[in-house]
């Protein structure tokens, strides 16, 4: 019989063993079971084999999908189940002919799930060009574009790179910009290698010379010591110079006292007298005047206590410059070095290391030496 649900038709063909007992029990006649009716859609739609594949059956099919809510075929599926994560990487060259151009480096991958390529930059420190992350976003990549005022105005097809157009020395065009590719990671060479049988070899681009870019140190401009200077050139924000703490508690108590004339060519000059004090702790320097009664002169403090440079080593004068008969240059002035206190003696006899000319060995050596030439009588 046929049962009438919401004007929808159903017919009772047959029945489970439970429901036939039952009926049997109860002394009614479930009547024997029937086959299915014939489904005239599906006998219809055996007439027309949807496998074909001329143009018209494939958009009545699309269309028939799309009706049912059942969405567009997605026919990259399969390139992206087989491709997706397989990138082909390239590094290309710009040779730039703007008036702020110049060679300009590029990494170019090529996403084999899709066919889409993008192209990043490699920026350079002091390039001075402003650093911009990509040079084309990713997107299928036309030989020749066709531009238009709006996307998707132009009914042309455009034919887009593929890997066997990409090949290292070959030149490729980005919109405009003629490059070339010149190299290629190892895992695109091996893809090259098995999928087209095409070797990649890497193009020897020439090497650049080096550029050297020489920061000139400002001069002293008189403010500290040189070190307090060099300390503004290093930072920006200066830091006080370390002293060295190992040297000043090992050698603060020394101190060289040398009495010296002024080396002048005034005449009144002649006479007079300077103790020069040396300072092993932190390598200082100063210097008194001697002066007598109604000389016509006020002794004391002639220089204060600093360091100063050698013109000759152009480093800071150190102990072991400090010799009897040497000429030492101070300010401007020059001083030569006429005695030395006991104390200033003894301390370069017991470091022979820094005063090699005051150690009396080593004058032996150098009697000996010369005797060696005479015979004894």
């Amino acid at each position: 019989m046929d049962i009438n649900v919401h004007s929808r038709v159903f017919r009772i063909v047959n029945c489970d063993d439970f429901t036939r007992s039952y009926y049997a029990n109860e002394g009614a006649d479930i009547g024997p079971s029937e086959g299915y009716p014939e489904d005239l859609f599906d006998h219809s739609r055996k007439m027309i084999n949807m496998k074909q594949t001329p143009p018209d059956q494939a958009e009545f099919k699309n269309y028939i999908e799309v009706k049912l809510k059942g969405g567009r075929p997605n026919n990259g599926l399969q390139s992206f189940l087989d491709n997706d994560r397989s990138v082909l990487c390239f590094k290309i060259l710009w040779a730039d002919v703007s008036y702020d151009g110049g060679d300009k480096f590029y990494t170019m991958n090529y996403f084999l799930s899709d066919n889409s390529v993008e192209v990043k930059e490699i920026n350079t420190a002091n390039s001075g060009r402003t650093p911009f992350p990509k040079l084309l976003k990713r997107q299928k990549l036309p030989k020749k574009p066709i531009l238009t005022h709006c996307p998707g105005m132009s009914l042309k097809q455009e034919d887009y790179y593929s890997p066997a157009d990409i090949t290292c020395g070959t030149p490729i065009k980005i919109y405009g910009r003629d490059c070339m590719v010149f190299d290629c990671d190892e895992f695109t060479k091996q893809w090259y290698r098995t999928q087209l049988g095409m070797t990649q070899v890497p193009v020897q681009l020439p090497t650049p010379a080096p550029t050297v870019q020489y920061q000139p140190v400002p001069a002293y401009n008189g403010y500290g010591n040189e070190k307090d200077s060099m300390g503004s050139v290093q930072s920006l924000q200066p830091k006080a110079p370390k002293v060295d703490m190992k040297k000043m508690f090992k050698q603060d108590m020394h101190i060289l006292r040398f009495n010296s004339k002024l080396v002048s060519t005034e005449p009144d000059d002649e006479n007079r007298e300077f103790i020069i004090s040396f300072f092993c702790g932190d390598d200082t320097i100063q210097v008194y005047e001697v002066c007598d009664k109604n000389s016509g002169r006020i002794g004391g403090k002639f220089m204060h206590r600093k360091t100063f440079k050698n013109p000759v080593s152009q480093n800071n004068y150190e102990e072991k410059d400090f010799l009897i008969g040497r000429t030492i240059f101070l300010g401007g002035f020059r001083f030569q070095l006429v005695s030395a206190d006991e104390y200033t003696e003894k301390y370069m006899e017991d470091n022979p290391e820094l005063f090699p000319e005051q150690n009396f060995q080593n004058i032996l050596d150098k009697i000996k030496k010369k005797a060696r030439d005479y015979s004894s009588l």
